[in-house]
C-alpha cells in the first residue's frame, strides 16, 4: 500500500518544521552572545528569541502552505534584505519569510547563517 501524497506532505512538513527548530537551537549554543534562548508560542507559531534584550530578533517557524514551510522573522528588519544578498536561490516572501519546500532536503547551512544573523540581529546593526 502506497502512502497518499497528503499523508507524505504532512510528514515531510512536521519532519521540516522539527529540523528547523533542532537547527536554531543548535545555533543558538554556539553563539556567544546569545546566553539563553527562550522558546515561547507568538501568533500560534513555534518561536525562539534570545532571553537577553537587544542582542536578536525573533525567529518563528510554522507550515506556510501545503507543500512549504517558513522561517519568519520581523518585518521591519533588515534580515530578508540580507538573506536575499546571501542566498539569492532561496525563496522569499516579502520582506518576512524564506520559505522551504517539503519534498526538497533543508539546507542546514544556510539555514545556520540565517538563524546566526536573526539571532545577533542587534548587535549586528550596532556594529554596521
Amino acid at each position: 500500500m502506497r502512502d497518499s501524497p497528503d499523508l507524505v506532505n504532512l510528514y515531510n512538513m512536521h519532519k521540516h518544521l522539527d529540523i528547523l527548530a533542532t537547527q536554531i537551537r543548535k545555533t543558538a549554543v554556539q553563539l556567544d552572545e546569545v546566553t539563553e534562548l527562550v522558546e515561547t508560542q507568538k501568533w500560534g507559531q513555534q518561536s525562539f528569541l534570545p532571553k537577553k534584550p537587544r542582542v536578536g530578533t525573533t525567529i518563528r517557524i510554522d507550515q506556510h502552505d501545503d507543500s512549504h514551510v517558513a522561517m519568519y522573522v520581523h518585518c521591519q528588519t533588515t534580515l530578508v534584505d540580507t538573506y536575499r544578498s546571501l542566498f539569492p536561490e532561496l525563496t522569499y516572501e516579502g520582506n518576512r519569510a524564506v520559505l522551504f519546500n517539503v519534498n526538497e532536503p533543508l539546507p542546514k547551512d544556510t539555514i545556520d547563517v540565517l538563524v546566526e544573523e536573526a539571532l545577533l540581529y542587534h548587535v549586528n546593526k550596532r556594529k554596521r
